[in-house]
């Protein structure tokens, strides 16, 4: 059953129009009432067949404004690239050490880095780091010979994205505590973005359906 929150919401909204970007980012924000400062969240159905590798949707994209979130960011490096990432601000840095640690369960971060010459290692838990979208890669900038670079992206607001089941693309673009303004240039800044990661293969209209929603909100279609 829907709650009486819920209900209030879809009370606000009409499931059947398609409003603009700046409509549906404040109907999103002036229901985003929940006790904690709810995510803003953008998903796009993507008109690609996602079971077809060369159709696949992935990259990343430094938001003007961030996307809110504190990401703890492990560092596969050694010697002066791994000095150069703790001075970056990267949470953990090793080499064997960190894969071992992989290894025994203790995956303490949210993204993670590595130098090139790193890869033959961590390729020893890719069945780990893969699965969970953590495994690095060169698609998305987390494997670079600039290891404090790619540290300072992901800590200055960098969100990652790929086309998953159906062809949908889901994304936090921020918190609701940003102002109307930050999620607009946020959410435009990402939808061009995508756009540029466009197949060869895919045909006709690119995006089908865009949907704003917060943590706990229903969502709102719109279009740019």
């Amino acid at each position: 059953m829907i709650g009486k929150r819920l209900k209030k919401v879809y009370a606000t909204i009409d499931k059947d129009k398609t409003y603009s970007l700046s409509e549906a980012v404040a109907l999103v924000k002036g229901n985003a009432t929940a006790k904690f400062n709810e995510t803003i969240e953008l998903a796009i159905n993507l008109n690609i067949d996602a079971q077809k590798t060369d159709q696949n949707v992935r990259g990343t994209a430094q938001l003007p404004h961030g996307n809110g979130k504190t990401y703890r960011v492990a560092v596969f490096a050694r010697g002066t690239q791994a000095e150069e990432a703790t001075a970056a601000g990267a949470d953990i840095v090793g080499a064997e050490e960190l894969v071992e640690a992989v290894q025994r369960g203790e995956l303490n971060f949210d993204r993670c880095v590595a130098s090139p010459d790193m890869m033959a290692l961590v390729g020893r838990v890719a069945k780990i780091l893969g699965p969970r979208g953590l495994m690095p890669s060169p698609k998305t900038g987390t494997v670079s010979t600039n290891v404090a670079a790619a540290v300072k992206a992901v800590k200055g607001g960098q969100v990652e994205f790929r086309s998953e089941k159906g062809g949908i693309v889901h994304v936090g673009v921020g918190k609701a505590s940003f102002d109307a303004a930050s999620l607009e240039e946020n959410i435009q800044f990402l939808v061009n973005a995508i756009q540029k990661e466009r197949p060869a293969a895919a045909k006709g209209s690119f995006i089908k359906k865009m949907t704003l929603s917060s943590t706990m909100g229903a969502g709102v279609m719109f279009a740019l």
